[in-house]
């Protein structure tokens, strides 16, 4: 479970935002929309949040923090030496690009608070560490630091509780990678439940429902996740009684997520087709025939299904894009819904969708919100921080300015 994430100087983020799933100690829809932790401090952990704000306010940017820092984590040691990453530092003041970027994420594994993190311009890695909470003390696994009196030379510290060859891990570390990343590849097993995080546990779609439909149709050619998808599908009034595939080669297209460039490769496509009846005739439609909304839904209804199965972390950007909010809704509630969200699955997304902030769909924990200053800064803050009452009309008070977050028009020429 995902309990805290942290960025600073990324993109238009020049502070420190922080994102908390960790529960507040109110009561309302407690058993549905959180569950426990294990931990003595933090009781309970959200398992959704959604974040508000006006187009251009940083939404989207803090998706694609998440997008950079699990990245880091999976290919850094495919950065070249010597080779600059792709990060995106704050550019709006003088000097703020060769400042360091930080990223921090906090897990709960086993029953353990993980609290790992890195700071990092666009040549090389500034400082790493990980800290492991068994009780309140924390155990400083390891940490790493870069030492500018030594050229290329970090001081690194470990923990006795953090075993095995570390001179070798740190031996193989380049000032390019991540440490966490090395250890992985040189076959260290008590970081692998971290890695695991990263890399298994945590399905980013920085771009809304605009994924494709390759992992749904992979997920689909198993008879029982074809009518898990068919069941969602047609519980959104699409009119769809039935799913199919036909095979015929195409190109797949996809994100190396090292470089951030696309790549395409020749394959064979298992292609949706829709079956809708009418007055007791089936008709096949292929995808591209469908709504753009009843297109988002399938491309989703995979990845989602499998996230609940698994019990992971879904980032969307969007997920009201070309949805009905009803939709969105059902897609909310199954997250917390405790008899199927069974094993502790997260979703974080962005939204302009305001019917979410009325009748018991959220609660107020839940709820975050970006805004950009006249210094075109972007700031991340919670929707209690404004102390909203219990059954305070939230998507009155969000759409008439009192908790921020709202674009600010000006007038247009003409």
């Amino acid at each position: 479970m995902l309990l805290e994430f942290r960025v600073k100087n990324f993109r238009s983020f020049r502070d420190e935002a922080v994102l908390s799933l960790a529960a507040s100690p109110d009561l309302t829809l407690e058993s549905t929309h959180t569950r426990e932790t294990g931990l003595e401090k933090i009781k309970r952990v959200l398992n959704t949040a959604a974040i508000y704000g006006a187009n251009a306010s940083g939404k989207t940017n803090v998706i694609r923090a998440f997008q950079f820092m699990q990245s880091m984590v999976m290919t850094s040691n495919q950065v070249q030496p010597d080779q600059e990453n792709n990060l995106a530092p704050f550019r709006m003041r003088p000097g703020f690009e060769t400042y360091p970027t930080l990223f921090e994420a906090t897990f709960i594994i086993d029953g353990k608070r993980y609290q790992y993190g890195f700071e990092l311009n666009r040549r090389r890695v500034i400082s790493e560490w990980l800290l492991v909470y068994e009780r309140a003390k924390p155990q400083v696994w390891f940490s790493r630091a870069y030492n500018e009196k030594k050229k290329s030379r970090y001081d690194y510290n470990y923990s006795d509780y953090f075993l095995g060859p570390k001179k070798v891990w740190e031996t193989a570390t380049r000032q390019e990678t991540l440490f966490l990343t090395t250890a992985i590849q040189l076959n260290n097993e008590q970081l692998k439940p971290l890695y695991q995080r990263f890399s298994e546990e945590m399905v980013i779609f920085p771009e809304g429902g605009s994924i494709g439909f390759g992992f749904s149709a992979g997920y689909a050619q198993d008879p029982k996740n074809l009518r898990r998808v068919v069941s969602l599908i047609s519980a959104a009034d699409t009119g769809i009684s039935n799913v199919s595939f036909t095979k015929r080669p195409g190109r797949q297209y996809q994100i190396n997520v090292s470089s951030g460039q696309p790549e395409v490769r020749d394959t064979e496509l298992d292609i949706p087709q829709f079956g809708h009846v009418a007055e007791g005739q089936l008709y096949n439609f292929e995808i591209n025939d469908e709504s753009a909304g009843t297109q988002i839904l399938f491309n989703l209804a995979g990845p989602i299904l499998d996230i609940l199965q698994r019990g992971r972390l879904l980032i969307v950007d969007e997920l009201d894009r070309s949805l009905h909010p009803l939709l969105v809704q059902k897609i909310l509630d199954m997250f917390n819904n405790p008899e199927i969200n069974t094993k502790g699955a997260q979703l974080i997304f962005s939204t302009h969708d305001v019917s979410l902030l009325e009748g018991r769909k959220l609660r107020r924990d839940q709820v975050w919100f970006t805004e950009k200053d006249n210094e075109q800064v972007s700031h991340l803050f919670p929707l209690l921080d404004f102390s909203p009452r219990k059954g305070e009309a939230l998507e009155k008070g969000y759409l008439g300015g009192r908790y921020g977050g709202i674009p600010i028009f000006g007038t247009v020429d003409h």
